[in-house]
């Protein structure tokens, strides 16, 4: 089936700035709350939010298979549930109704009250009931950087580690939606000055500039995801940033991994673009330098995407400042093989499950994806605007995450990921 909604050359009758990350292209999906408290599924278009529910309500969607309710929900998990081909009907249908040739709704003023919000009316939630969340190591750059850090330059990459995407199940109840302030976390450390460890706030808080993709209901347990028909239940991308308390986590991680380190909290943004959207800006992936098994070997080249990614800080009361620019073509492992690997053996996922690339660090220092790299553990610290310096994130700061993508002819964007730092909560013994 065609997807009609990328046609570069289709315009909205809805106001869209240029340079806007959703113009009639993109038509992401998110869960948003009315001034009415009312709950609803929506999409996007410029700085206009679109009420689904209700647009499905007065017939916008006929011809289409879709329950009466699909997206008068608090998820997109059902609508996701119902696979590929529901979604580019949907997208291509919004699509013709919003394109400015098209009055069907354009000259029903009483619809459109019902229909569309401006974006600053609208509270935006969770998009997805989160079952699982898998957070992989992708970026070859990223996990090299580590390596020379804590092993040294010889022993910089584990020995699994270019022959398999390495991973670990995070903690789903803790993601939240950009916006949502996150407390410094408390956690046992072992600082280097002393001789027992200690309890109490992390001091080294960081981030890690990621993209998530969600998954739809896909293969029953015992069954395997062919890598050639991965991208088929891949539902759409999110921007994701997964906090890390580095001094927590540093000393808790042998032998199982990361726990209280990362399990505190991880930001993603509210609208969902989907895999449809962001076909247009596919690209080559980076050289595998050893064949892969046979269950992770790809046909296509093009097995990734353009999406540039930018990291801000705003420090309390300031300004922002540009700390990062990364790319998520930088990525050693891709999406398919991601899923294809998380699946050999039989495992299965459903529709809403959250799987992360990991960190991504490009190729030069002004494109690594945490502070720990971009500072060199401390070596190094950032200079801000303001003249002030940061080696991690302090109390008041505020982290976002810019994502989007561009090709001469279109550009499509995430929207933002952010999160402000706040004090630990008190703690009582």
């Amino acid at each position: 089936m065609q997807i009609k909604a990328n046609d570069p050359d289709r315009k909205s009758w809805l106001k869209v700035e240029n340079g806007s990350d959703f113009p009639i292209q993109n038509i992401p999906f998110g869960v948003f709350i009315t001034k009415d408290d009312i709950i609803t599924i929506g999409t996007r278009i410029g700085n206009y939010a679109i009420d689904l529910g209700a647009f499905h309500q007065l017939g916008y969607f006929e011809g289409i298979p879709l329950t009466d309710d699909i997206f008068m929900q608090d998820s997109l998990n059902d609508f996701i549930a119902d696979g590929r081909k529901t979604w580019r009907l949907v997208r291509n249908r919004i699509a013709e109704v919003f394109d400015a040739k098209n009055p069907i709704l354009q000259n029903n003023d009483k619809h459109c009250e019902i229909i569309i919000f401006d974006i600053d009316d609208v509270e935006m939630l969770l998009p997805i009931d989160i079952g699982d969340f898998t957070n992989f190591s992708s970026s070859k750059k990223h996990a090299t950087n580590l390596g020379i850090l804590f092993r040294g330059e010889e022993n910089a990459l584990n020995q699994n580690w270019l022959h398999i995407p390495v991973g670990y199940h995070g903690r789903s109840s803790s993601i939240v939606v950009s916006g949502t302030s996150i407390h410094r976390p408390y956690g046992p450390t072992f600082p280097e000055n002393k001789s027992e460890p200690v309890f109490g706030p992390s001091k080294c808080l960081d981030m890690e500039i990621e993209t998530a993709f969600i998954t739809t209901s896909a293969n029953n347990l015992g069954e395997r995801i062919p890598i050639e028909e991965a991208e088929e239940y891949i539902f759409g991308v999110v921007l994701l940033n997964n906090w890390s308390a580095l001094d927590i986590q540093k000393w808790e991680y042998e032998p199982l991994g990361p726990f209280l380190g990362k399990n505190f909290a991880s930001t993603i943004s509210p609208w969902i673009v989907t895999l449809d959207a962001l076909q247009p800006y596919r690209c080559e992936g980076q050289k595998q330098e050893i064949v892969p098994f046979p269950y992770l070997q790809e046909k296509r080249n093009d097995n990734s995407y353009d999406i540039k990614l930018q990291a801000y800080l705003k420090p309390k009361n300031g300004e922002l400042n540009l700390i990062s620019e990364t790319n998520y073509k930088y990525l050693y492992w891709s999406m398919s093989q991601q899923l294809a690997h998380h699946t050999v053996n039989g495992c299965n996922v459903r529709a809403g499950d959250l799987m992360s690339c990991g960190t991504i660090s490009g190729p030069t220092k002004k494109s690594y994806g945490t502070l720990l790299e971009l500072t060199w553990n401390g070596k190094e610290p950032i200079v801000l605007n303001d003249g002030s310096t940061r080696v991690s994130f302090q109390d008041g700061d505020t982290v976002v995450l810019k994502g989007f993508c561009e090709n001469g002819t279109t550009k499509i964007g995430f929207g933002k990921c952010a999160g402000k730092i706040l004090p630990p909560f008190k703690y009582i013994p």
